[in-house]
């Protein structure tokens, strides 16, 4: 499938391998701003491609992710929490230090735009993918 086929106001961008194995599934990416003190991504995800769980850290104010969905349909989930759906125009404050995942739902293409809020020891840590049992359970 090609961009022209899922329609969204930002470039799908290339294949995500460099993330490849912490990935389920097939993501591209698409860098749109890469200079300055905060990196802006489009990220866009298959149907049924999901993140690893993996927590983002940070301190004075750094870490946290902000997600701003702005195409097709995905879930995001925080570690004891219950998923929440993600449609065009939802937005996502994930605080630094929180266990997370995100990604398309089954049956959709899901892009968002991901950037980390500056500050110190900003580190992104992958930890274990999002089970087949437990995606499936999702509505």
């Amino acid at each position: 499938m090609t961009d022209s086929h899922f329609d969204q106001i930002f470039p799908l961008g290339q294949p995500n391998d460099a993330y490849a194995q912490y990935f389920t599934g097939q993501s591209y990416l698409a860098p749109l701003i890469t200079q300055g003190s905060v990196g802006v991504s489009n990220v866009t995800f298959e149907p049924g491609c999901r993140n690893n769980w993996h927590v983002h850290h940070g301190s004075g104010g750094g870490g946290d992710q902000i997600l701003l969905c702005t195409a097709g349909s995905g879930w995001y989930q925080a570690e004891g929490e219950a998923p929440t759906s993600l449609e065009p125009g939802s937005v996502v404050r994930v605080p630094a230090g929180t266990k997370h995942w995100h990604g398309a739902k089954a049956n959709s293409w899901f892009s968002h735009l991901a950037f980390i809020t500056p500050g110190q020891d900003v580190s992104n840590e992958w930890l274990e993918p999002v089970t087949d049992e437990a995606y499936q359970e999702l509505a």
